[in-house]
């Protein structure tokens, strides 16, 4: 069972929240330097796994699989593999029925109009962002929802994807992230991204903590 962020970041999920970052901008080198960092302070592997697993739904393919090619040669150890995780696709019922729950979770009161929206959008992305992303990528064990949510908020960050931005920082928030874990976090994409581009995350980050009020 995986333990839930602490009121602000300790170094372990800085380094997470930093190589998801730099995972985001693509530079082998500074992905490199970034998994060096969280070995040194001792970030669980799992973690990094996870992270890797996950950025193929936020930075694609390419970025994450040279960003795993990097972690494993560095890590020098196999994949920790949950037996009693579902990877077969006869398990799509399994991850759509977990997706629905993560997905309400990161969304709250905005989950039926999202799923509205992905509809119209065409219904293959729906099914596809609640069974394949919700559920079987960000619903696994391994990485707590609120550090999942705070990898996407600096990825989104970094890719300069402000509407996703917005949602994932009121997503982490409503997956357990204190403002103080999303402000850390905003700070380490800090040196990812330009002046101009950090000041209106800035910007729009003061606009979800003005509209923002936790669930019942």
């Amino acid at each position: 069972m995986t333990e839930t962020p602490k009121e602000t970041l300790d170094e372990a999920s800085r380094a997470l929240v930093a190589l998801a970052a730099a995972i985001a901008q693509g530079e082998e080198p500074e992905v490199r330097d970034r998994v060096a960092e969280a070995l040194a302070v001792g970030m669980a592997p799992l973690w990094g796994d996870e992270l890797v697993l996950q950025s193929v739904l936020m930075v694609g393919w390419p970025r994450a699989l040279v960003a795993a090619a990097l972690w494993r040669k560095a890590i020098g150890t196999p994949p920790v593999v949950d037996e009693a995780e579902p990877t077969g696709y006869g398990e799509h019922r399994t991850w759509t029925r977990r997706g629905e729950v993560t997905c309400r979770t990161v969304y709250g009161d905005n989950y039926a109009k999202l799923r509205e929206n992905q509809r119209g959008l065409h219904p293959a992305l729906d099914a596809w962002m609640l069974t394949e992303g919700y559920g079987r990528t960000l619903s696994r064990p391994g990485l707590d929802l609120a550090r999942r949510e705070l990898c996407t908020v600096a990825q989104t960050a970094v890719l300069n994807a402000p509407r996703q931005l917005h949602s994932h920082l009121r997503g982490a928030l409503n997956a357990g992230a204190t403002f103080a874990m999303v402000e850390a976090t905003l700070a380490i994409v800090n040196g990812f991204v330009s002046y101009d581009d950090y000041k209106e995350i800035k910007e729009l980050w003061e606009l979800v903590k003005e509209g923002w009020s936790p669930g019942p």
